[in-house]
């Protein structure tokens, strides 16, 4: 499994001395077939491949600290969950049933989170570090679980230090260590974080949207976000439609 996390530019070739040949969409858009094998022989290779578009924008956090690339070995026994999706999205790939598109953008969503846990999880040796190192602390990733699963409740620092059973300042040190800002900063960037892809989705209220992001009056939550985007929230609506 080989995990492009920041979309550069790439190729593939057989063997590292196979010299390489760029493919090019003709005037109709369309990309060139390739020439299929005689009906007896087997591929030696099937390529399965899925992209994402992602607001580089509002990149997460985990994200932006991938590698270039992330490749996951296949080893006998490891990372079953990751192979079995694999498995199960070839399948559907390959005999379309009803149902089959949704089964597909499901499977690559969970094929996603499989690739982000395996490469978390890719070497008990390696001390983690950044983000990686905030998820392996049970204080700090139960605090991110809190602000991720009710990002609209009125949290504190003190109530979020409590989850995890550390009193109010050593939970904001630590919190602001590993995942690089104070824990009320992050609060705020997943608020908005959450409004903006709320406004992208579709044409929820902005009342509404408030209220699902923490804020007790349309007012304030235009305020916050027209902060730390630059603009108004139905400015941001239209631009982004």
């Amino acid at each position: 499994m080989v995990f492009l996390a920041h979309g550069r530019g790439h190729a593939l070739a057989s063997a590292p001395d196979v010299p390489m040949e760029e493919v090019r969409p003709g005037p109709d858009g369309r990309w060139p077939e390739s020439p299929l094998p005689p009906r007896e022989s087997t591929p030696d290779t099937v390529l399965l491949c899925g992209a994402y578009q992602l607001d580089r924008s509002r990149a997460h956090r985990l994200l932006t600290e991938l590698p270039e690339v992330v490749h996951l070995p296949a080893r006998v026994g490891a990372h079953r969950s990751l192979w079995a999706a694999v498995e199960l999205l070839g399948m559907e790939l390959e005999e379309r049933q009803p149902g089959s598109d949704a089964i597909v953008t499901s499977l690559l969503d969970t094929l996603l989170l499989y690739i982000l846990r395996a490469w978390w999880q890719r070497d008990g040796s390696t001390r983690p570090t950044g983000w990686s190192a905030a998820l392996a602390d049970p204080a700090v990733a139960s605090a991110l679980r809190a602000i991720h699963g009710d990002p609209a409740h009125p949290w504190t620092v003190e109530e979020l230090g409590a989850r995890g059973g550390l009193s109010r300042a050593a939970f904001a040190r630590r919190f602001t260590a590993l995942v690089g800002e104070p824990p009320l900063a992050y609060l705020t960037w997943w608020r908005m974080t959450t409004a903006s892809r709320l406004l992208r989705a579709d044409d929820t209220p902005l009342r509404r949207i408030a209220q699902r992001t923490g804020y007790t009056s349309e007012f304030a939550f235009a305020k916050a976000f027209k902060r730390e985007f630059g603009v108004a929230p139905g400015q941001y609506r239209r631009m982004a439609s």
